[in-house]
């Protein structure tokens, strides 16, 4: 038996087909979606579609997150901002000099 699908915000997936979104073959991309645009609600729906370890184990190995998502979750979780590979990668490729 297939689980129902998250009651998510359509103005999320603005750029695809609503209807089409694969929930359990792109969770990364749905997560990360309703983590940095998402209200209250979808992230509810989410955290019942997922559960928090899959939701956390997505989250670290995002390869982007606003500076916000990132300070809610690394709060959220309890885990260091370095854990996450959208800091590190920030790190890296962060120019010298930022002004």
């Amino acid at each position: 038996m297939q689980k129902e699908p998250p009651k998510l915000s359509k103005v999320l997936f603005w750029d695809t087909n609503f209807e089409k979104v694969d929930y359990d073959r792109y969770p990364r991309d749905v997560i990360s979606r309703v983590v940095m645009r998402g209200n209250w609600n979808d992230w509810q729906e989410i955290k019942k579609y997922y559960g928090l370890e899959k939701i956390k184990e997505e989250m670290l190995k995002v390869r982007y997150l606003d500076k916000k998502s990132l300070s809610f979750l690394s709060s959220y979780f309890n885990t260091p901002k370095e854990n996450f590979r959208c800091y590190t990668l920030r790190q890296f490729t962060q120019p010298h000099w930022d002004f």
